[in-house]
């Protein structure tokens, strides 16, 4: 029978397959980031608020938590916002080969967060990833502004892992999720309406758009945002980031099967991608062995 440990993994890789349509769900949405955003983590807000009443899951924190939350899931907003802008100004590949330097900034972010000392090979490896990304900016340049994105878009959601890491071993993984995507709700809906973004045509939606979304803020928010809180009791903030690498893996495959010419590139970029999934997951190799010894 398999241990928490194992059947925690195996639910994380369905995630991350799960993260990777994400992807394609963005594309094919015609609405632009930060409306494609807010109406996700509003749709995603209203799942979650009727699985907590099904289930009769009690949600009062205290107020210093709750600050804590909000603040956490304008971390994640500004990450999705970054990671759908980078999508449209680029595309998919582009996008998810550069979020797989995700697990190099944990790797940074996590010492400093926890007081832990930062190890030589994971900088050695990040340089290694520097090399990688060097290749994609020579023979992409002109998809620089979608680079740079996705590599914010890497930094917030690996700032996001460590911090929720914290979280999840005091509070119910609904309860994290609820408050934190009702907070990326609440900030973005102070920036639309201080810049008079809330109009007719904002809240006018396509059928295939409201489709679109639907699975998006169910399948792949409510479900997904829940479940990968919920795995981080059993595994580390590390893990969490190097398991998502294999996002790109499995959303580049679709985005071929799926937008074909538009999402072919140079060979040149496979290459810079390849270095960076393969120093990755080397890294994670290592630190596995060193841990069991």
């Amino acid at each position: 029978m398999l241990n928490d440990n194992t059947k925690s993994y195996l639910h994380l890789h369905l995630i991350v397959f799960i993260w990777g349509f994400t992807a394609i769900l963005g594309r094919l949405i015609s609405l632009n980031a930060l409306p494609l955003v807010w109406y996700r983590m509003l749709f995603a807000v209203g799942f979650i608020f009727i699985y907590i009443k099904y289930k009769k899951t009690p949600i009062k924190i205290p107020r210093r938590i709750l600050l804590k939350f909000l603040v956490a899931g304008l971390v994640i907003a500004l990450h999705w916002f970054t990671f759908f802008r980078a999508i449209k100004v680029s595309n998919v590949s582009i996008t998810l080969a550069c979020l797989s330097t995700g697990a190099f900034f944990t790797s940074l972010i996590e010492p400093i967060f926890f007081g832990k000392k930062i190890i030589w090979y994971e900088i050695f490896f990040g340089l290694i990833v520097v090399f990688g990304l060097s290749i994609i900016f020579n023979v992409e340049g002109r998809y620089v502004e979608g680079i740079v994105l996705a590599l914010t878009s890497a930094f917030l959601s690996a700032s996001f892992a460590v911090i929720n890491s914290k979280f999840v071993k005091e509070y119910d993984p609904t309860v994290i999720s609820y408050y934190e995507l009702s907070g990326g709700v609440l900030f973005f809906s102070i920036f639309l309406l201080f810049t008079n973004s809330f109009s007719a045509a904002f809240f006018t939606l396509s059928i295939n758009d409201i489709i679109y979304l639907i699975i998006l803020s169910s399948v792949c928010t409510a479900y997904a945002f829940i479940a990968s809180t919920a795995v981080m009791k059993f595994l580390s903030p590390y893990t969490v980031m190097l398991t998502i690498n294999l996002e790109p893996i499995y959303g580049i495959i679709l985005a071929v099967l799926i937008f074909e010419d538009k999402e072919q590139m140079s060979p040149q970029f496979y290459v810079g991608a390849v270095i960076i999934l393969i120093t990755v997951i080397l890294n994670g190799i290592i630190k596995s062995r060193l841990k069991a010894t």
